[in-house]
């Protein structure tokens, strides 16, 4: 096999783009809700549209904003644990763990990010509560 080293070089730089849009999406995640400032979380990271697929949340950055303002004011207290990051192409997934409130078990969430021109664009969730009992012993992270 021959072997000019371009397959290499290719192979590496999409690697790298891939941790650096999970690096993106973990401080505009952190940035936004845990440490509470969705504005600079907005011009550091998003896009120039972003398109909201939970139907609980409206289209665009000033939505967004909003959003994190409401969820964090009815919740002080919630906490995302981000448990792990995967990219793949233009997407990056998180799978976290939501406490709302001190004491509760919590949310399994998933969320997925697009990422184009190195910005955030659009965003789909999927959430589900701990239940107090399980059918296994495995947990949900």
């Amino acid at each position: 096999m021959y072997y000019t080293g371009t397959v290499h070089i290719w192979w590496n730089s999409v690697r790298d783009q891939k941790e650096l849009n999970k690096e993106m999406v973990r401080d505009y995640y952190n940035l936004a809700l845990n440490l509470r400032k969705p504005e600079e979380a907005v011009a550091k990271y998003l896009g120039p549209y972003y398109r909201q697929h939970n139907p609980g949340a409206a289209d665009g950055a000033d939505a967004f904003i909003a959003f994190v303002h409401g969820f964090t004011g009815a919740y002080p207290m919630l906490h995302f644990d981000f448990r792990r990051f995967v990219a793949e192409g233009d997407l990056v997934m998180v799978h976290s763990h939501l406490v709302r409130q001190p004491g509760e078990r919590g949310m399994a969430v998933v969320d997925i990010f697009r990422i184009e021109n190195n910005r955030i664009v659009e965003h789909w969730d999927v959430l589900q509560e701990i239940p107090e009992s399980s059918a296994n012993t495995n947990t949900m992270f």
